[in-house]
């Protein structure tokens, strides 16, 4: 149950705790009791809202940065990590494969002020060894859900 309840409300943090217990043939209480074990274990870590924010006139950058570090002996990419993820323009980090190290998110005004936290906060940290910053110009899909999506042309095609 607890696979099908987190499938659930990834998509939809919001639906209603009833009509959750009804799609999974349970009862409410059960569907409570099973979030709130799972929020205090950690699985589930918090509850978000995607904004589409180029459809408000609130200017924001977001960046990809990749960052190659040199592990920390008995923390491996651990304690680097941990100094990144606690600067609160930085919105995600994640350890990944290929040619660099880590994958930081960030959200900045400007693309000065995401330049500058590059090169003036994370560059300088001491096991950074280089970073390639990469600009988001639009997003398509996030976390599942297409932005912008066209409304469909409900008109009848007449042809001749």
């Amino acid at each position: 149950m607890r696979e099908q309840i987190l499938t659930i409300i990834e998509k939809n943090s919001r639906i209603d705790l009833h009509e959750l217990a009804i799609i999974l043939g349970a009862d409410e209480a059960t569907i409570v009791s099973e979030m709130e074990q799972m929020e205090n274990e950690g699985i589930i870590c918090g509850y978000h809202t995607l904004i589409d924010w180029e459809k408000t006139d609130v200017e924001k950058v977001n960046a990809l940065i990749e960052v190659r570090v040199t592990p920390q002996r008995g923390n491996g990419f651990d304690s680097v990590a941990e100094r990144i993820y606690k600067y609160p323009e930085v919105n995600a980090v994640y350890l990944i494969s290929g040619g660099y190290d880590l994958l930081v998110t960030l959200e900045g005004k400007t693309l000065k002020e995401v330049s500058r936290f590059v090169s003036e906060k994370l560059s300088t940290l001491d096991p950074v060894i280089s970073t390639a910053t990469h600009f988001i110009l639009k997003k398509y899909k996030d976390h599942g859900t297409i932005l912008g999506q066209k409304e469909a042309d409900e008109r009848i095609q007449v042809t001749p």
